[in-house]
């Protein structure tokens, strides 16, 4: 893609969709990182519907604990990988609590200390419930970068990097969910529909410009 498409891929994306908001049920920056933690490899459908039965129960690191590990690990069983997500949710519970007074840190080295949290789910608690321009690379993003030609990479962090020198300051705050947005439901892995594709004319992969 090249650097003068960049401006109307965005402003597209913008206009279509123009205050952008994840897809995980949330009501404080405890719940949101819960709701990442448990969201590898799972569905935002499927994680959503497990924290709607643990959320009315439990919804702050000292309610986690006083749970315990037993009723959190049933409340989830739904969520794939739910016995190494329960253990790392309740873990990193116990260390909000024990060192950060019961609130998520807002630093990217605390929150990435944190058991199960790593680079991705830290920004995008870093983005969502902050506000900082960083972008959490997830096979969406990945994907849409690579394909469109905006970030080409060969791993996550690779994309990071290029996506955060390569989009317009303007949009970087909300850049991250038009991306995974435009992943999930319009450049989809293995059935693109470029048909319908709004940014077509800017992608690298789009069959008019090959």
């Amino acid at each position: 893609m090249k650097t003068r498409d960049i401006e109307p891929f965005f402003a597209t994306l913008k206009r279509a969709n123009p205050n952008p908001v994840t897809e995980l049920e949330y009501t404080n920056v405890f719940e949101l990182l819960a709701a990442v933690l448990l969201s590898a490899q799972a569905t935002d459908v499927g994680v959503n519907k497990a924290t709607r039965r643990l959320f009315p129960r439990a919804n702050t690191p000292e309610r986690i604990l006083a749970l315990g590990l037993p009723a959190l690990t049933e409340a989830i069983r739904t969520i794939g990988l739910y016995r190494t997500k329960a253990k790392n949710l309740y873990e990193t519970c116990r260390i909000l609590v024990e060192r950060h007074g019961g609130r998520v840190p807002r630093s990217r080295e605390a929150l990435e200390a944190l058991p199960g949290v790593g680079r991705k789910t830290a920004n995008v608690v870093l983005n969502v419930a902050f506000g900082e321009p960083t972008m959490a690379v997830d096979t969406h993003i990945f994907r849409v970068a690579n394909r469109t030609g905006l970030a080409p990479g060969r791993n996550p962090l690779e994309v990071e990097k290029k996506l955060l020198e390569r989009v317009p300051a303007h949009y970087l705050v909300d850049a991250h969910h038009w991306l995974i947005l435009h992943g999930r439901y319009v450049c989809k892995a293995r059935q693109p529909l470029c048909s319908q594709c709004g940014v077509a004319a800017w992608c690298d992969a789009a069959p008019a410009r090959r």
